[in-house]
């Protein structure tokens, strides 16, 4: 076939079909692999690229045995046709997104979105795609009731005035180490074994209640001669965890921080009966009334993730 000049031919749209068809098989460079992607009989696709050779005025395959391969024309129409597809894609996709998205203000101390949010943060993304999650990882007091922060999570008692607390998550804490402190002539076995160890501290904040620390721990275990008070001061959870996983001491961290560096052996308890309960919590904020649906899915969303990680660890 030769190639027609005629300008009301060239500018011509050819049919959509025909163009998808050759998009497919140039693809593919097979046309029953074009005609299963398209949910179509191979006729149908050799018929429709016909249709398009026809608008061409030229071939766009030839044959190479059993195979197919394009002509010089084909292989300047592909990239065009492929990428037009891949906008068009683009487009209806922004089309059918969710008509509005909606952002919600979340507020939650560094350590709770470092060692517990942020790993999981994903999961709520694909359960809720029509929600966009704003978080500030800080330790100020959040808005909840002024209506600056949709949900916030905080440590303490629970015992929040102008706004509605719900309890999320146990701060029961318990010492952890890198498993080289098991090993060697300082191997840490037993609670009397920390005098030969640093231990390391958690500096709380001016905002914050207070944490167990390591005098209330030795003392609830029954251990002496002990330095209670020695040893590095970090004003973070999450920094006192990385620096225990690095070999720089035993740390007093909440189980909820720690469950998957254990279970990945990154760190260990070195303690059967290590652990020491608190009458602290993490709690989930929201207001009092006009709390939003993408708030209530959240905080029930963080309420399921912690039901599932406390199952997980009853069937171990």
């Amino acid at each position: 076939m030769s190639r027609k000049k005629d300008a009301s031919v060239d500018s011509r749209i050819p049919p959509l079909n025909a163009l998808k068809a050759f998009e497919a098989a140039a693809r593919r460079l097979n046309i029953t692999r074009a005609a299963e992607e398209l949910s179509v009989t191979p006729g149908a696709i050799s018929q429709q690229i016909r249709i398009l050779e026809e608008h061409a005025g030229a071939p766009l395959f030839h044959r190479e045995g059993r195979q197919i391969a394009l002509t010089d024309l084909g292989a300047e129409l592909y990239p065009l046709l492929h990428d037009g597809f891949d906008y068009l894609k683009r487009a209806g996709d922004l089309l059918y997104r969710p008509d509005r998205r909606h952002a919600l203000a979340v507020s939650v101390p560094p350590s709770f979105a470092a060692k517990w949010l942020a790993p999981r943060i994903a999961r709520f993304a694909a359960a809720h795609p029509e929600v966009e999650v704003w978080m500030s990882a800080d330790m100020r007091l959040a808005d909840v009731g002024g209506g600056r922060v949709d949900v916030a999570v905080r440590y303490g008692r629970g015992d929040y005035t102008g706004v509605r607390s719900e309890r999320l998550l146990s701060a029961d804490v318990i010492p952890v180490c890198s498993p080289v402190l098991l090993t060697g002539p300082k191997a840490l076995k037993r609670p009397a074994d920390l005098a030969k160890h640093v231990l390391i501290h958690l500096r709380a904040g001016e905002l914050e209640e207070p944490r167990p620390d390591w005098a209330a721990w030795l003392k609830a275990k029954g251990v002496d001669k002990v330095d209670a008070a020695a040893g590095p001061r970090f004003d973070q959870t999450a920094l006192a965890i990385e620096a225990a996983a690095h070999g720089q001491g035993v740390a007093l961290a909440p189980y909820a921080f720690v469950a998957e560096d254990l279970a990945s052996g990154r760190l260990v308890a070195p303690f059967a009966d290590g652990a020491f309960s608190t009458e602290m919590a993490y709690h989930a904020l929201t207001r009092r009334s006009g709390v939003s649906e993408p708030a209530r899915a959240f905080v029930r969303w963080m309420k399921e993730e912690v039901q599932a990680a406390e199952q997980r660890v009853d069937d171990l």
